[in-house]
């Protein structure tokens, strides 16, 4: 049972929230008080006492609330640059930087970063976390390219441990770009390390893993990875989704068994998924349980109380053997349209249940409503009826009218000499009673 076009599997479900750096992932900014304790120790031009203090001042503005003051303090100190050497400028910028990004000012954040890394005179360590934080801020800029051309710059300096951080924000960057075997490359290795570590997968990695296969086409991966988002994470939509999943690959069983579960903990909640729950019933042969689920949407009032829903409750229940429950439904979904198709299904239904008046009166109320898919089931219902009420003109009248159409002419043909014969037999009776 394919369904996999039900699954809401959107860039969005793995963006939301994991492209932005947020305040305290966010690399540049170096508190003043550790620059200073890193021109002790690395060869970088000294960072002297008077900008120093200058730069404290601003960063002090900055931390209690007053941006704008922060910035002026910034740009009085910016007037004075052509005396300040490679990393007291660099600092300046990191300083810009760190104001403009807390206020979401992402473009003059990335320009001021930037800026610090074309400085000379600046320790690695503030060159490589700058870098990378520079790809992250592209990212959240959604300039997709430059994510990948900051973390190639990144990877040339480089000498350390590579983060998983630096794996998914590759994955990120490509599946926006379309790059989608690119993207799934690195988020894969992100999850292996990580498994391989004894670690459990952060869920926006496996959201993107799944994003991804499915991009790619191939359901059988998406399933393996909403296999582990089941078991790791419990939510309903992975529940529901997982479900979808096994109808796409054709493990029918599987999708019952784990649609089931999921409703069994109260996961099959909205229209689409009890409607879903309902459709995978009726495949497998359960019809009066697909019944049920409709009914519970209606009274929910969660499922529409339309023509349609009430029509597929009726045709459930009549596959189930429930003819009686089902004629309710089926005359609810009468009063709901112009056409008479419902009627119909009633007059067939009273038939089968042997109410022969109540069979001619829904057959006659489909025909005069008209717009019949199959007009000849009405006269033939019809004509069943009339005969069994011995109204054997009557009968033979509509059996006539079927036999114009050609899927019931012989059909029609067989009733008509069957009728007349009645007739005849019953009329000799009478006489013979006389």
């Amino acid at each position: 049972m394919k369904n996999i076009k039900q699954l809401a599997i959107y860039s969005a479900l793995f963006i939301a929230g994991s492209a932005a750096p947020s305040l305290v992932s966010l690399a540049p900014f170096v508190d003043i008080n550790t620059a200073q304790a890193e021109t002790k120790t690395k060869r970088v031009p000294a960072l002297r006492e008077k900008v120093y203090s200058q730069l404290a001042r601003a960063q002090k503005l900055a931390d209690d609330g007053d941006v704008q003051a922060g910035l002026e303090a910034l740009d009085s100190i910016n007037e004075r640059s052509s005396s300040m050497n490679s990393y007291e400028i660099a600092m300046m910028h990191n300083f810009y930087g760190f104001i403009y990004y807390n206020e979401n000012q992402l473009d003059k954040a990335i320009a001021s970063f930037e800026k610090v890394v074309a400085e000379e005179g600046i320790p690695e360590s503030l060159r490589l976390s700058t870098t990378f934080s520079l790809a992250q801020l592209a990212m959240a800029n959604s300039q997709y390219d430059k994510v990948n051309e900051y973390l190639d710059s990144w990877d040339a300096i480089n000498t350390k441990v590579i983060p998983d951080s630096y794996y998914v924000l590759r994955a990120q960057a490509n599946y926006q770009i379309k790059d989608y075997s690119q993207a799934l490359k690195y988020i894969n290795t992100a999850i292996n390390l990580a498994e391989s570590d004894g670690k459990i997968p952060k869920e926006n990695w496996l959201v993107l893993q799944r994003a991804l296969y499915y991009s790619l086409n191939k359901p059988k991966e998406v399933t393996e990875t909403l296999e582990k988002m089941v078991k790791l994470f419990n939510k309903p939509n992975y529940w529901v989704q997982l479900a979808g999943m096994y109808g796409e690959i054709g493990d029918e069983k599987k999708q019952l068994a784990i649609f089931e579960a999921a409703d069994q903990q109260g996961f099959v909640k909205s229209r689409s998924e009890l409607k879903q729950l309902a459709q995978v019933y009726m495949y497998n042969g359960l019809s009066y349980k697909a019944a049920k689920i409709m009914e519970r949407g209606l009274e929910q009032g969660v499922i529409e109380n339309n023509a349609k829903n009430q029509a597929f409750i009726a045709e459930s229940l009549v596959q189930a053997k429930e003819d009686n429950r089902a004629i309710s439904y089926f005359a609810n979904a009468s009063e709901l349209v112009e056409h008479g198709n419902y009627d119909q299904r009633l007059a067939e239904l009273y038939i089968n249940l042997e109410k022969f008046d109540e069979a001619a009166d829904a057959a006659r109320s489909a025909l005069d409503k008209g717009e019949l898919t199959f007009e000849s089931n009405a006269y033939v219902a019809l004509g069943m009826a009339q005969y069994n009420l011995q109204n054997f003109d009557a009968s033979i009248l509509a059996f006539e009218q079927a036999e114009k159409h050609k899927k019931s002419a012989n059909l029609a043909k067989q009733w008509i000499k069957y009728v007349k014969k009645e007739k005849l037999h019953v009329e000799t009776l009478k006489q013979a009673l006389l």
